[in-house]
């Protein structure tokens, strides 16, 4: 008799558990074939048929210790004594929290007269080192600049220019610029270049004779935009 109890209750169960895999059959395979054909209809017209492709950048600094920043500023040259820098300046940032604040005293410390500072991938890599990335695509540099007072002359700001063993594909500049103590946007044009192989993402040089009281200066938001 208990054989039987035992038996009529795993009848039940299996009975109830049929029903319920019929009712899944019914409502939830049709959904997944048609979430199937929604996807292949969609890979079908192609991604313009999604969502619009944004604006691409390759950022050099935004912000200290944002992952997007590629390149480092490790190539000091000229009277590279003579220079103090902040990555992490808090005052008056263009955008986001900080920016780069660059103390020069113009004393000349190596003999030089003029200073300048490369953003470098790898860090101090001077045509010596595999490195660098290939920015194909990508039409300017943008940056934004200022100076503490106003009147601070900066000889150049460049793209590429490293040499060596493995040297960049292309270079271009611009200035003479005399910055202004508000943030002002530039921005370098790199339409005709080779940028397949770029390991000195940008640099700027500056001399005594233009700024024989040094200066301070600021920069933030350097990017290569399409």
């Amino acid at each position: 008799m208990v054989k039987m109890e035992k038996f009529e209750r795993r009848r039940r169960g299996m009975k109830k558990a049929v029903c319920v895999l019929a009712v899944l059959a019914f409502f939830v395979v049709p959904a997944m074939a048609q979430e199937i054909l929604e996807k292949a209809e969609l890979n079908a017209k192609g991604p313009a048929a999604s969502t619009p492709i944004e604006k691409k950048t390759f950022d050099v600094y935004t912000d200290k210790f944002n992952t997007k920043n590629h390149y480092i500023p490790s190539g000091w040259m000229g009277d590279y004594g003579d220079i103090k820098m902040d990555d992490g300046c808090l005052t008056n940032p263009q955008s986001g929290k900080t920016c780069i604040k660059i103390i020069y005293t113009a004393q000349a410390a190596q003999g030089a007269g003029w200073m300048g500072i490369y953003w470098q991938n790898p860090a101090n890599n001077w045509g010596t080192l595999m490195g660098g990335y290939d920015l194909t695509g990508y039409k300017k540099l943008v940056f934004w600049a200022r100076g503490e007072k106003g009147g601070e002359v900066i000889a150049e700001f460049k793209v590429g220019g490293i040499t060596g063993a493995y040297p960049d594909s292309d270079s271009t500049s611009i200035g003479p610029i005399t910055l202004t103590p508000e943030w002002k946007e530039y921005d370098i044009d790199l339409s005709r270049l080779d940028l397949s192989y770029i390991s000195g993402g940008f640099v700027f040089t500056a001399a005594v004779r233009d700024n024989p009281e040094g200066f301070v200066i600021y920069l933030d938001n350097i990017k290569y935009e399409q």
